[in-house]
């Protein structure tokens, strides 16, 4: 009975030739180009935020009220970009560079919107909205209501 464990079934021989010849085949990333390229572009939109934002400071705002113009800019600039199909093609270099920022989770809500625009506002752009920043939406709601009941029962 032992040695019948030791041999591997058929299944398992065609399981093991065919990761193999996966590995052999699938394409390797270019490792270096995508760090750089994302490291380049994200710190490209900081570097954007942070002017934005000592542009609204300049303009007299508060700082609290200069970020949140400065979010919403960045915001307003992605989802335009993501309409008219020119962030992807940045994202296509830029990789996790346009993730990663406040940039990445507007075109998370604007691209699943476009895509199913054709079944109607309701059933398409409504319902496809938040198909990927919904369950982030969900997690960042619960959470802030949870650290909020426990601030103010402890405090």
């Amino acid at each position: 009975m032992e040695q019948d464990r030791a041999v591997p079934s058929a299944h398992e021989t065609q399981k093991k030739i065919y990761s193999q010849m996966v590995a052999r085949t699938k394409p390797k990333p270019p490792l270096a180009r995508n760090v750089t390229g994302a490291f380049f572009f994200g710190g490209a939109i900081c570097t954007l935020g942070q002017a934005l934002l000592n542009f609204y400071i300049s303009m007299g705002l508060t700082r609290p009220d200069a970020g949140a113009a400065a979010s919403a800019t960045l915001v307003f600039w992605a989802a335009l970009l993501t309409g008219l199909g020119v962030y992807d093609s940045i994202a296509k270099y830029a990789g996790a560079g346009t993730i990663v920022p406040i940039t990445g989770f507007a075109n998370s809500i604007v691209a699943p919107a476009l895509e199913f625009r054709r079944e109607g506002m309701v059933f398409g752009v409504g319902q496809r909205m938040f198909t990927i920043a919904g369950p982030v939406l969900a997690y960042g709601f619960i959470s802030a209501w949870m650290v909020g009941l426990i601030t103010y029962l402890f405090k």
